[in-house]
């Protein structure tokens, strides 16, 4: 009877092992089509081995869809339209404007930041110029959850709201004192307030402010981070 049942229990571990859910790899992939527009794209996706994977690069791809600068009528939902929309916009700019010499630009790019079986945190960088003093450039971080593929919001993160805004603003202090800063020139006059870029790396939990958002483009980004150990008591995964 043992030297049936070994054989058995063998079969069901490997079976087992091979329906459990493999983790999520991520591989950098370049979209290299022939556009008018100066448009270059560098993004990571999870290799397409789950429905969880599909649904990861689907939110990435819609997020960046609606990133990207273009006229109402061309919104798009898709990566692809997106720039192609993008493209048209620069053609049709080009023939209202036949003696401008401006040419558009759009670079794309994410960096996988943060994964862990709990959570998996992506920066997207989007610089565009249309034409104007300068061009823009945004930062976004895109948290999933791995075990779903849905895109958190600052909600689904953080559990105690308030008390995490108590703890954000002492580092941001911090931040600015080593900095040599001056406070009252951010914010707008306005109480302090957290960003809308939360996302995570090895050092904890990275807060950015976007240019204009809570001071003047000369200021630039603004960029902290709270340790884990400090900020994991607000944290919900």
């Amino acid at each position: 009877m043992k030297k049936i049942l070994i054989p058995l229990l063998m079969l069901f571990l490997l079976f087992s092992c091979e329906d459990e859910i493999k983790p999520l790899e991520f591989e950098t992939i370049s979209i290299k089509k022939e556009f008018e527009a100066d448009i270059e794209v560098y993004i990571d996706k999870a290799k397409p081995n789950s429905e969880i994977a599909e649904k990861i690069n689907k939110n990435i791809e819609l997020s960046i869809a609606n990133s990207i600068p273009i006229s109402e009528e061309n919104k798009s939902t898709t990566l692809e339209e997106a720039l192609t929309a993008f493209d048209e916009d620069f053609k049709s700019f080009k023939a209202n404007f036949e003696d401008s010499e401006q040419r558009w630009a759009l670079a794309i790019e994410t960096e996988l930041l943060y994964k862990t079986e709990t959570i998996i945190s992506m920066g997207l960088s989007i610089y565009s110029d249309t034409g104007g003093a300068h061009g823009n450039d945004t930062i976004q971080f895109l948290n999933f959850n791995p075990e779903t593929g849905d895109l958190l919001t600052n909600d689904n993160l953080i559990i105690d709201m308030e008390g995490f805004k108590q703890l954000a603003e002492s580092f941001f202090l911090d931040y600015m004192k080593n900095e040599g800063s001056d406070v009252s020139e951010f914010f707008f006059g306005k109480p302090f307030q957290l960003p809308e870029n939360i996302g995570f790396n090895d050092e904890g939990v990275v807060l950015l402010y976007n240019q204009y958002e809570i001071a003047s483009y000369n200021q630039g980004y603004t960029e902290f981070v709270i340790p884990m150990d400090k900020a994991r008591r607000f944290l919900k995964f």
